[in-house]
């Protein structure tokens, strides 16, 4: 297995590529602002051919890449439905502006290929099986994608802003709710294994474990399922 991350743009989204092996097909999770140049470094370097772009959610910091990338490869996009809106409408997903000046660095709008994810589904892609979960909290449209653990590597998931090394996404942007950030915690996250790494969308990789002992929300809901008063603050755009 072969997993190569990086931090991207002015708010240093980590993106992955993941293939089964160096020179083998890939899959592309979350190019967002200015990703596609560590992409295509990545793909050289590692000898990979993509053959779809997977997205965590529809916030632009996830999503500004995805048209060059996908459009200078020819693949898919795979989003969920209720965040598809945010690729050509990003301002609305963040409830303000961005700005003119960053906004003149992004090329918004829908590649010419957009498949939608459904909860549960699993997507046969570069060799891999990724299971899909539908995460909401931190968007409607909010998903992690699994890997199961193969004899190389322990399973991963690929959390997305749902939750990060010490805390989780913030619930404060258009379609964000701490209730069903919450939920989404008890459903997806608890039920994995310790061993689990968990690779998010901002911040260094950890494991289930790590966080079951320690993130104050995961910690929470594992009790009763309320956020704590003195958590640790959020993060994401």
């Amino acid at each position: 297995m072969l997993i190569a991350g990086f931090p991207a743009g002015a708010w240093g989204t980590n993106c992955y590529l993941v293939a089964p092996a160096a020179g083998e097909e890939c899959v592309i999770i979350d190019p967002g602002h200015q990703a596609a140049a560590g992409v295509e470094e990545a793909l050289r370097k590692h000898r990979l051919k993509p053959v779809a772009v997977v997205l965590t959610h529809g916030h632009i910091d996830h999503v500004a890449s995805v048209v060059p990338v996908c459009g200078a490869h020819g693949v898919p996009a795979w989003i969920h439905p209720e965040d598809r809106y945010m690729m050509s409408d990003p301002e609305k997903g963040l409830g303000r502006s961005l700005g003119m000046p960053l906004m003149g660095e992004l090329t918004v709008g829908e590649p010419d290929d957009v498949k939608e994810l459904t909860d549960g589904a699993t997507l046969a892609l570069a060799g891999l099986e990724l299971t899909v979960a539908h995460t909401p909290g931190h968007t409607k449209g909010s998903v992690g994608f699994g890997l199961p653990q193969t004899a190389e590597v322990p399973p991963v998931f690929f959390s997305g802003d749902l939750l990060f090394a010490g805390s989780v996404g913030r619930t404060d942007l258009p379609g964000g709710d701490m209730t069903d950030l919450l939920a989404s915690l008890a459903r997806v996250c608890l039920p994995l294994d310790d061993s689990t790494v968990v690779l998010s969308g901002h911040g260094p990789q950890t494991t289930i474990g790590q966080e079951r002992a320690t993130n104050p929300y995961l910690r929470q809901v594992a009790q009763d399922r309320r956020a704590p008063d003195d958590a640790a603050p959020r993060r994401g755009m």
